[in-house]
């Protein structure tokens, strides 16, 4: 029954596609071949006239659909490289906003998260809900000590989500199955990706560990401020903070103060996701200006936390030394990058692809601020996807999202920002300190201690290896080693011992 409902689902998404002109649109008539051309006539006749652009007649679409394609239109509007800069322009845009539930199902949902009587104590006067999304509600409530914001997930809608993906995931399997092409763009891995993010978003006790370690790091750097988490209000399926005095970024008069300094809101908000980003490897992931909060004092704010974006060293090395090089006009070296973190297949050339990035590079260099795009030159770097075989990697999916949609919040506050020159302290600084005589050091570091808990081990190690060779013939069955193995494990030992220490000499040169 699963196969059945899913492909009865997917039936219901294509029928909605349909009406929309969505499915072979006719703007791309002159693209397909003629059956692709016939087929997109027949089902232009049930589609009612649709009007506007294909992006922006497949968002009304997704937002007819409900939460889980929303979320899905959210997410695909982080690919450029699959659907083109206009279409995914369109999808960022989908309305994340829809009719509030009633107070009293909200009131309900308190009980059951905390019980009557808890739910009595800790929310004695529950106000209407001022702010209401796909997945949840916002409601202020007043306290002794201060407003508080309170979050509360819709009645159903983990059901809904778990059914409408399972759908969107056997979609992707087919999809996959039967388009070679299309595995290099990952649609199953991609949409594994959306399916956790969503899931995640449904216990807000995460997005609650989100937002507070959101809120260390802020107050590290001093770029954002975040409010503070109401443990003890907070549940799986109730999310409890405190209240953010401002105005959204995404209302008028949010910058109307004239005492507000443009220029430093804007590289606040670049400086402040790069160092995120760069120096810890995480980062809040949905930076649209309806999360964004402008304080009284002038100041940004951030909340929701649903989405946090991770990245490894090796990704943030790629980022840093990406917007360096590009700084630098250092293309061999972007080059070199790509093919070191395997985005790019050796059997390449990296002169061939540092030709193509300097291609990118030149023509913004020197420009006046306001037409020199970082989200012009990531969206150039996925036009160079299929033609250099480079694999889209899920893990920078947020990443460069993330990347392109702070540009354009801080162009929004400033329009001469320059997002190279802003990101240049914080990237700046991360690099000398990785690659100059600090990083070194600390890998040195590194490398003792793992050495150090590597001969640590050795003991426990031995004893096994000789308790295996202690065993009786009629004993429990055991692996059959060669009888060099000791003096194998502590050649191996000083072959680790050499390769760490040669690369911490490499580090110091």
């Amino acid at each position: 029954m699963g196969a059945v409902s899913d492909y009865l689902r997917l039936m219901r998404a294509g029928t909605a596609l349909a009406r929309h002109d969505v499915i072979l649109p006719g703007a791309y008539q002159s693209r397909l071949p003629l059956p692709a051309r016939v087929a997109g006539g027949i089902l232009r006749i049930f589609s009612g006239g649709a009007r506007g652009r294909p992006g922006e007649r497949l968002a009304r679409a997704l937002e007819k659909l409900g939460p889980a394609y929303i979320k899905l239109g959210q997410f695909l509007a982080t690919r450029p490289d699959v659907f083109g800069a206009e279409v995914t322009m369109d999808l960022s845009r989908l309305k994340d906003k829809l009719p509030p539930f009633d107070v009293k199902l909200a009131r309900a949902a308190l009980v059951k998260e905390f019980g009557a009587e808890e739910a009595n104590r800790l929310f004695p006067d529950l106000g209407k809900p001022i702010a209401a999304a796909s997945l949840a509600q916002v409601h202020r409530m007043e306290t002794a000590s201060g407003p508080l914001a309170v979050k509360i997930l819709r009645p159903g809608i983990e059901g809904q989500l778990l059914r409408e993906l399972s759908a969107m995931k056997r979609a992707a399997r087919m999809v996959e199955g039967v388009s070679v092409e299309s595995r290099r763009l990952k649609p199953v891995a991609f949409t594994e990706t959306i399916s956790a993010a969503m899931m995640r978003e449904t216990d807000l006790r995460l997005e609650a560990g989100g937002a507070d370690e959101m809120r260390a790091l802020s107050e590290k750097s001093g770029y954002f401020q975040v409010p503070p988490v109401d443990w003890d209000r907070t549940g799986r399926r109730v999310l409890t903070t405190g209240w953010v005095e401002g105005i959204p970024l995404t209302h008028p008069d949010a910058l109307a103060n004239p005492a507000i300094d443009r220029v430093a809101l804007a590289n606040d908000i670049t400086r402040g996701f790069l160092t995120h980003a760069i120096e810890h490897g995480v980062f809040h992931a949905d930076m649209h200006e309806g999360n964004i909060i402008i304080t009284p004092e002038g100041k940004v704010a951030l909340v929701d936390f649903g989405i946090i974006g991770r990245i490894g060293m090796t990704e943030r090395r790629f980022l840093a030394e990406i917007l360096w090089g590009f700084l630098k006009r250092d293309y061999m070296r972007i080059a070199e990058v790509h093919f070191e973190a395997g985005y790019v297949p050796s059997t390449q050339s990296v002169g061939d692809f540092a030709q193509a990035l300097r291609s990118i590079g030149e023509p913004v260099h020197g420009k006046p601020a306001e037409e020199v795009s970082m989200g012009r030159v990531i969206l150039q770097l996925f036009d160079y996807t299929q033609t250099f075989g480079m694999e889209m990697r899920p893990e920078l999916v947020l990443l460069q999202k993330t990347m392109v949609q702070v540009e354009g919040v801080a162009r929004a506050i400033d329009p001469g920002h320059n997002i190279w020159t802003a990101s240049e302290p914080v990237v700046g600084g991360w690099v000398r300190r990785s690659f100059g005589p600090e990083g070194a050091a600390r890998l040195i570091s590194g490398n003792l201690k793992e050495i150090t808990n590597r001969l640590k081990r050795l003991p426990e190690v031995m004893d096994r290896f000789e308790a295996s060779l202690d065993e009786p013939a009629n004993g429990p069955p055991t692996v059959r080693r060669a009888p060099f193995a000791p003096w194998w494990g502590w050649f191996g030992l000083v072959i680790i011992l050499a390769l760490i220490g040669y690369g911490s000499i490499v580090a110091l040169a």
